[in-house]
């Protein structure tokens, strides 16, 4: 994310204006997600939660003057810079081949003939780029096009979308769910079909709005990873936290939303250890097929520690301040993780992490996610000493980790409409987060400061569509 960004004019655009005053530039935002309990069992038809975190994925619309006829999908972070001529898609595909979905169906699978059609615009994506990397580029444009085609119209007025994220790619964070419902949320917005958010909004409109938002999500999804889970985006949508099961594997799993899941310090380390989610689980059920019955009792002690951190937390006695509740959740961070290390899942790395932690006695520590590298999580206590957590912080950078000081449980997506919020400015109004300044921004920090949605301090303007047993 290093660099000054600016975002190359063409020939054609000279002399003309980017946005209109019908629609103004607008922000959404999604958050990404860790698995709090339940890693590996949950493939076995048992339970795992999934929360929220506060690193987040950025869209920025910017509709375009009517004497432009392109749509502009910009994602700097992974490379991504490609323009379509909106009257050159294959719009005619709706009618003389399929029916067109409408905005509030539910679709569970893609429409072949919908992605036969967009192939030759989907191949002239990333042409200099080969392999993974052009793959990579091709699925994101794919799901944004795919949901563009289903969402609008021919008539659509051109726009700019240009996507930054503080998420860390192919780490178990569910960034690419997060995206899908950036895209999905910013085209409801822009057809007129999602109400508010505000604060006095019925809980049906706001379910209403959230699974709207959640099902094209998933169509997202299924264009990036072809048999997702549907986990991700439901977390990336909803927030706070969602139980969720999974005995058949033909259909999506059951998730139970956590409306209370409260906001918790949490420390992410990302150990840059590649891992593959399949070779885990093969692992796993390696273990499984070798001793039958010792696995089986192994994963059921995980189903327990999930479902004993889900009563805790939806318990009416549950009070996240409290010290004592606090150690009890930090009690089963310890444990699952125990658990995972005896099922063969964690690795040196991870290990690592879970060491510096207990030496600097500041939480507890567990993997997140497949495991075999990737990302741990620590709960942390209250009061923590800086001293040690600034020295943490030094042991983490010396074995050549990432850490993100963040938040478990906060909001789901998120919109600014329009892009402007008042960060200190003496602007009229306050300060317009236009095209430019959002390229320009430095790295995480940067659009966290110039965008974000309140790690450093809650803002106001943007708004989230909340339940009221949330707020």
């Amino acid at each position: 994310m290093n660099g000054t960004r600016t975002l190359p004019t063409r020939p054609s655009d000279h002399g003309r204006k980017y946005s209109t005053p019908m629609a103004p530039p607008f922000m959404v935002s999604a958050p990404g997600k860790v698995i709090v309990f339940g890693e590996h069992a949950v493939v076995h038809g048992k339970a795992a939660m999934a929360a929220a975190i506060s690193l987040r994925s950025y869209l920025h619309v910017t509709t375009l003057s009517k004497s432009h006829r392109t749509i502009r999908l910009c994602f700097p972070d992974i490379g991504l810079d490609h323009t379509w001529n909106i009257d050159e898609l294959p719009w005619d595909v709706f009618g003389k081949v399929l029916k067109k979905p409408k905005y509030y169906d539910m679709v569970t699978s893609l429409d072949e003939k919908l992605v036969e059609a967009m192939r030759p615009a989907i191949e002239e994506v990333a042409p200099e780029e080969q392999g993974d990397k052009r793959r990579i580029l091709q699925s994101a444009a794919s799901a944004f096009l795919y949901l563009y085609l289903s969402l609008q119209q021919a008539t659509t007025p051109a726009a700019i979308w240009v996507l930054r994220s503080t998420l860390p790619t192919s780490a178990g964070l569910g960034s690419s769910a997060s995206v899908c419902v950036c895209i999905a949320a910013a085209l409801l917005k822009q057809i007129h079909v999602l109400s508010g958010p505000h604060p006095d909004q019925p809980d049906e409109e706001v379910e209403t709005q959230l699974e709207r938002i959640n099902r094209w999500a998933f169509v997202g999804e299924l264009c990036i990873h072809g048999n997702p889970s549907g986990v991700d985006n439901t977390v990336s949508t909803r927030g706070k936290a969602v139980l969720f099961k999974r005995t058949d594997y033909t259909r999506p799993p059951q998730a139970t939303p956590i409306n209370t899941f409260p906001e918790l310090p949490l420390l992410l380390v990302n150990t840059k250890q590649p891992r593959s989610t399949s070779t885990e689980v093969a692992k796993v059920g390696a273990l499984k097929k070798k001793y039958p019955d010792v696995t089986e009792k192994t994963l059921d002690s995980i189903d327990q520690v999930t479902m004993s951190a889900y009563k805790l937390i939806t318990s009416d006695s549950f009070d996240p301040k409290s010290e004592h509740n606090i150690e009890h959740l930090g009690d089963l961070f310890r444990m699952n993780h125990g658990l995972l290390v005896s099922l063969g899942v964690s690795h040196p790395k991870l290990e690592r992490v879970r060491e510096l932690v207990d030496y600097a006695d500041i939480g507890w520590t567990k993997l997140t996610g497949a495991g075999g590298g990737g990302c741990a999580i620590t709960l942390l206590k209250d009061n923590v000493d800086k001293q040690r957590i600034e020295k943490l912080q030094e042991d983490f950078e010396d074995a050549g980790y990432e850490e993100y000081k963040t938040t478990l449980g906060g909001d789901g997506v998120g919109i600014l409409y329009p892009a402007v919020l008042k960060n200190g400015s003496e602007e009229k109004g306050g300060e317009e987060i236009n095209l430019q300044k959002f390229l320009n921004a430095q790295g995480a920090d940067d659009i966290e400061r110039l965008a974000g949605v309140g790690i450093r301090e809650k803002r106001p303007e943007w708004k989230f569509w909340r339940l009221s047993d949330a707020n």
